[in-house]
């Protein structure tokens, strides 16, 4: 099977993991259980995704030179990916999140101190021009200075490289950069920081869907949690049922259906094919817990998907 090469633009960031009964209440201070340290951000996350699922993936990210740098680069090299396009800074540290997880629920807050993603320049966009010219999906989140997603776009849509849009963790972005996209993959509270629509429902992600698609997006794929994902195309509208599994941890839950999704669009699958199987891959990465360490090999997605039938 031939593969297209995809091209991940984002962020690296060193995930500093704590486990508690409960998440804290503003000004309470609640012992926790474990602590852990590793590898994340969504680009990051999502890169190792779609890699460990098969897809001829390269990573473009900006690490400080620190020793979460070294984590960064010392995991790709233990996943054989290629790490000819990370970019440094010595002004800035490497980006850093503050995870906490209930262990009892598996939900999370998050904290995230962005360092060198914010610091990306032109030059080094520009750098990566044979890159993009040579790959048929970008995907990128919103965890690097927007200058930097801009031009990166703009480069994609030069040469034909279909934009994926995961607009986590989101802020506003104008129409004119979400008309460049190909596809975009909201959650919940995303799509409603985007359409204005409260999404809670399937009749609810299909209003957002239609606004999101009346922007000049030709597939809007809303992940809804444990019930799946809303998928809007031109010719069909429909929810594709998440895998009912036992979750450990939902940290990289998302992250994991997007590379899911790059992985499966590389090989050709349609959206629906593609949602099925990033759906699969989703599900086994809850059942470990962390976030990039929790991402499935393509034999175990395999294997899962054997199961089902």
């Amino acid at each position: 099977m031939k593969k297209s090469k995809v091209v991940v633009f984002g962020s690296f960031v060193m995930d500093l993991m704590a486990r508690g009964p409960h998440l804290p209440r503003p000004a309470e201070s609640v012992k926790g259980t474990m602590f852990q340290m590793g590898p994340g951000g969504k680009g990051f996350n999502q890169c190792v995704a779609a890699h460990k699922a098969g897809a001829e993936v390269t990573m473009v990210t900006k690490l400080g030179r620190d020793s979460f740098a070294d984590v960064a680069l010392d995991t790709m090299k233990e996943l054989n990916m290629s790490s000819e396009h990370i970019l440094y800074t010595d002004q800035v540290s490497t980006a850093t999140a503050l995870v906490v997880v209930d262990e009892n629920t598996a939900q999370n807050q998050i904290m995230v101190i962005p360092g060198s993603l914010n610091t990306i320049t032109a030059d080094e966009v520009a750098g990566i021009e044979s890159l993009i010219k040579e790959a048929e999906y970008l995907l990128i989140q919103l965890e690097v200075n927007q200058d930097a997603n801009e031009l990166v776009v703009d480069m994609a849509e030069k040469y034909g490289c279909k934009v994926i849009m995961n607009l986590a963790p989101y802020s506003p972005v104008s129409d004119a950069f979400l008309a460049k996209a190909y596809m975009v993959t909201p959650n919940e509270v995303e799509a409603e920081g985007m359409t204005g629509i409260v999404v809670s429902d399937t009749e609810s992600a299909k209003k957002a869907a239609d606004i999101l698609r009346e922007k000049g997006i030709e597939i809007v794929v809303i992940t809804l949690g444990s019930r799946g994902a809303f998928i809007s195309t031109k010719d069909r509208a429909e929810l594709v049922p998440a895998f009912k599994v036992n979750a450990q941890d939902t940290t990289g839950a998302g992250d994991a259906f997007n590379g899911g999704l790059l992985a499966a669009l590389s090989e050709g699958k349609d959206i629906w094919e593609a949602a099925r199987f990033a759906s699969a891959l989703a599900a086994l990465s809850v059942q470990k817990k962390g976030a990039a360490v929790s991402m499935p090999w393509r034999n175990e997605i395999e294997d899962f998907l054997a199961a089902q039938k």
